[in-house]
């Protein structure tokens, strides 16, 4: 019967010890879940940091951040440039009777996808037995 004591305590040990880990390894979890979360909220006040001080300070920037706000400022001006662009190549396409509607997912160009006629069929090799029919 000692035997089967011990045995049987073993195993409620095992068992507790595999209760503790799990509980363990479910508040690490967690924690690594909410430090994600906190790193989130991080990101989004810089950004917000950022858009205030660029509002405020974009045209005459600190030296630290003039770098930056002359890529946002380079960054608008291309935007723009581009939008001038759009709207005259509507324009002309619409004199010409021709509607045209371009969605930024329509822009994108095509991966390049792979057609049946791409597909060249493989020839077995000359040392390989054929199968007889």
């Amino acid at each position: 019967m000692d035997f089967i004591n011990d045995l049987q305590e073993r195993a409620t040990d095992l068992a507790q010890s595999v209760v503790a880990t799990s509980k363990r390894l479910a508040e690490i979890a967690k924690l690594k879940a909410s430090n994600m979360a906190e790193e989130d909220t991080i990101k989004k006040a810089y950004v917000e940091l950022g858009k205030l001080y660029y509002a405020e300070h974009g045209t005459t920037p600190d030296g630290a951040y003039a770098a930056a706000c002359e890529k946002i400022t380079a960054a608008r001006a291309a935007i723009e440039t581009n939008n001038d662009r759009i709207a005259e190549l509507k324009a002309t396409a619409e004199a010409e009777g021709e509607i045209i509607d371009v969605t930024p997912e329509a822009a994108e160009e095509p991966e390049n996808e792979v057609t049946e006629a791409d597909i060249v069929p493989e020839e077995p090799a000359a040392d390989e037995e054929q199968p007889k029919e």
